[in-house]
């Protein structure tokens, strides 16, 4: 098993300078094997392994004139105060490579600052993508919270709550919000709220210097009919009544007004408020959650957006 390991460790010794020496030092594969001493093929296999393994992130500084106009564009139809629309793949138009590289580079400005900063993260497969590209790093004068719990009533839970995969790689304080996605009644949601440990947590959210947030759809593929909280005729009652896109749980409409009753009630997250005074970044990407987009920025659920270009002309063209 040791020598196994001891192997394995060397071949990612190998490819993560292999990889080094094409992205950074703009090495031919050629020069590589010549360096490193093997075939040009196994120099091609080791670039290869840098990048499936995650060895090597590249991120592209040069600006892409298309992307700046579709940022300039949504900026001002929507009055956001950032905007970051980064290239689409045409065969993957909804893939979420790119924005979680970009995604993470504004986390990561973000956790850089000296200055103590309070940072809301909710939850969802785009933000637990944005996590995995951060860098280790050491921030422990931040203290991250998070917006929801992630439990379902039996006690189960999604993967894709982020907070505690996000304090692990970056060293600050995290505060999981303890409890469930939905209560029973209006009246367990503000006994369970009124708690010390869970009103320290929403004291926090509402304090906090920059929020994260994904964006999901509402209908049969919605990201809560898939992890369980919600069944498939609930997410077709609540499509049939208006509701686009949900936040953080919260249900709203395409004026991104959230619907009164149904869910909502019952949801235990922190509260969805409109026209925030810090930086409220949502991050979501695909033709299947225009509307949902398009509804948060109408209603300044959100006021910043990353996406890619793709959905950034979609949105433009509704």
């Amino acid at each position: 098993m040791s020598a196994k390991s001891d192997n394995e460790t060397s071949r990612l010794d190998e490819a993560a300078r292999a990889g080094w020496l094409y992205y950074v030092a703009g090495n031919t594969q050629d020069e590589i094997a010549r360096k490193l001493g093997v075939s040009r093929q196994s120099a091609q296999r080791l670039v290869s392994l840098a990048v499936s393994a995650r060895l090597i992130k590249v991120r592209v500084d040069h600006p892409i004139a298309k992307c700046m106009e579709l940022e300039g564009e949504l900026t001002e139809r929507f009055n956001l105060l950032g905007c970051e629309v980064v290239p689409s793949d045409p065969d993957a138009p909804a893939s979420m490579v790119g924005i979680a590289q970009a995604g993470a580079a504004e986390m990561e400005r973000h956790l850089k600052s000296n200055h103590p900063k309070i940072i809301a993260i909710g939850t969802g497969r785009a933000l637990r993508a944005c996590v995995e590209q951060l860098p280790a790093m050491d921030c422990p004068q931040h203290r991250i919270v998070s917006l929801l719990g992630n439990m379902m009533s039996d006690g189960s839970a999604t993967a894709y709550n982020v907070i505690i995969r996000m304090a692990d790689r970056v060293n600050a304080r995290h505060f999981p919000m303890p409890l469930p996605v939905f209560v029973n009644s209006h009246e367990e949601k503000a006994l369970l709220h009124s708690q010390e440990p869970v009103h320290n947590i929403l004291e926090l959210a509402r304090q906090s210097d920059v929020t994260f947030v994904g964006l999901g759809q509402m209908n049969e593929n919605a990201q809560l009919v898939l992890d369980g909280f919600v069944t498939k005729e609930e997410a077709k009652a609540l499509h049939r009544v208006g509701v686009v896109g949900e936040i953080t749980s919260w249900v709203y409409d395409k004026d991104g007004k959230l619907i009164d009753g149904l869910i909502n009630d019952r949801v235990a997250s922190a509260p969805l408020l409109p026209d925030q005074d810090h930086p409220v970044i949502g991050i979501a990407v695909g033709e299947a959650k225009v509307d949902a987009i398009w509804g948060a920025l109408r209603g300044r659920l959100i006021n910043s957006l990353i996406t890619n270009e793709v959905t950034a002309e979609m949105l433009l063209n509704k």
